[in-house]
């Protein structure tokens, strides 16, 4: 295939290709040529928190961090049971340079804001990552998109994580709070333009300003929630400067912010800015394996004092709660559904039962009363009468005990069956009540076997849809120690 024939083939716009032969130069043919001709390849970051640690017939990206491999084909995610247990996270690698960053700039527990985080890669690459100890906090203003986050936390497993579905604004206002902030902020899309032809539909030079014009607003609404001397990750999915290069600027001019090095290896094909002098990170097409990212790295002025170790909530008064809510009592029980060493303080409502990590436990629930909370620490169990159902995040989680419960080994079929929320029959014998089904040791969900039958009890939202399997399935590979 011919550079002019590709070009017509992707529809790519005149005015984007002109700029970026200007921005290009020499290297413009060489670009071009990967954007239309090459393929993206195939990525994911492993679990390690749920024991995958190894993976088949692949090799590692070398800026994630450890965790992030490249596969030689691409398998049938939907139909991998390991993809719904958690075991992994489908990302695009250049996104996962995230890791370099933690790696090098974050030996401590951190508060962390990922503000724009749907549908949850690169929360879910800081949950692997950061110390031991550290709250991920992850926003996204699209309900629909809040949700998809939400479910991709959960099979995660952590319980240090929470959801929110606010704007920018909201997170504002808990002043000095977060030590990061990371801003995968809306944009052009321009890197997306291999493998997402509406990217190139919607694209024009009015929205890149429009873009441009959103993510400083992005920016000054959240400034704020960053404490003197944290750390704000600034990345985008484009390639223009207005979008990037510029953004930094406005950083630096507007709050004084200062732009960090990251360390790098030349083999890795990593860029550096197309304007001013910057230090930034550009994943190309043409010089690295991975779609189109930048990326940059700012701290803000200032050093930390005492006041930024407490959050909001903290130095207000507290607001009355109106009406009288009688909370659920805890059963000994419920409690011991987590593993010992699981620092956790229990909450209750009138439905349902949750474990808060008790380091921030009182920020989380400051953060029920200001924020539209999704998920949340570990929600244990919701009440039916006198029964307690445990949750699909209590079977997700990696904090479960799973010595409280009867388990089941299942097989492909029976887990695809499982995924589908189909009727189960299990092994004669097995205990009657909730039964944790497991494939491969990870754990799937929970079914109440009533003697005759299962009821399956998967989540009708994340049910596998598609009524037929494949004729082969192709696994990702990936195994637990």
């Amino acid at each position: 295939m011919n550079n002019k024939r590709g070009i017509n083939e992707m529809n790519l716009p005149h005015p984007f290709l002109a700029r970026m032969q200007e921005l290009l130069g020499e290297e413009y043919e060489r670009f071009v040529q990967a954007l239309v001709c090459e393929d993206n390849p195939v990525s994911l970051r492993l679990n390690s928190g749920k024991g995958v640690t190894t993976i088949r017939n692949a090799r590692q990206v070398p800026w994630s961090g450890g965790v992030g491999y490249y596969l030689s084909v691409r398998p049938t995610f939907t139909f991998d049971p390991m993809f719904h247990a958690g075991a992994y996270y489908v990302q695009e690698a250049s996104s996962m340079f995230l890791g370099s960053v933690i790696k090098q700039y974050i030996d401590r527990p951190v508060r962390y804001l990922d503000l724009c985080a749907a549908p949850g890669g690169k929360s879910t690459h800081a949950l692997s990552l950061l110390p031991q100890g550290s709250l991920v906090v992850s926003n996204e203003v699209v309900r629909q998109r809040a949700n998809i986050l939400a479910e991709n936390i959960t099979k995660w497993g952590s319980p240090y994580s929470v959801v929110t579905n606010n704007m920018p604004a909201d997170w504002g206002r808990w002043n000095n709070y977060f030590d990061v902030i990371a801003t995968d902020v809306p944009c052009s899309g321009e890197g997306m333009f291999r493998k997402d032809e509406t990217a190139i539909a919607e694209w024009s030079l009015d929205n890149v300003t429009h873009c441009a014009s959103r993510q400083q607003s992005i920016l000054s609404d959240v400034w704020d929630a960053l404490r003197p001397g944290g750390l704000l990750i600034y990345s985008t999915c484009t390639y223009n400067v207005e979008e990037n290069e510029c953004m930094v600027q406005y950083l630096v001019r507007t709050f004084g912010a200062e732009p960090l090095s990251v360390a790098i290896e030349p083999q890795w094909g990593i860029a550096g800015a197309l304007k001013g002098d910057a230090p930034v990170y550009r994943f190309m097409p043409h010089s690295t394996q991975g779609e189109g990212l930048f990326m940059a790295l700012l701290r803000k002025p200032g050093d930390s004092d005492n006041s930024c170790e407490y959050p909001p909530y903290r130095r207000e008064k507290k607001k009355k709660q109106s009406g009288k809510v009688k909370p659920m009592p805890i059963p000994h029980e419920v409690k011991q559904w987590l593993k010992e060493d699981a620092d956790v303080v229990f909450t209750a409502d009138e439905t349902a039962v949750t474990a808060l990590p008790a380091l921030y436990a009182d920020d989380i629930q400051a953060m029920q009363r200001d924020f539209n909370l999704l998920h949340a620490g570990i929600p244990l169990a919701t009440g039916k009468g006198k029964d307690f159902i445990p949750t699909q995040a209590l079977a997700l989680s990696a904090m479960l005990r799973r010595e409280a419960f009867t388990t089941c080994e299942v097989s492909l079929d029976m887990a695809l069956s499982y995924l589908r929320r189909e009727s189960i029959v299990l092994p004669e014998g097995t205990s009657r009540g909730y039964v944790l089904l497991t494939y491969n040791t990870l754990p799937l969900g929970w079914v109440k076997n009533l003697g005759n039958r299962a009821n399956n009890l998967y989540p009708q939202e994340w049910r596998i849809r598609s009524p037929h399997n494949p004729d082969v399935i192709i696994d990702a590979g990936v195994e637990v120690r």
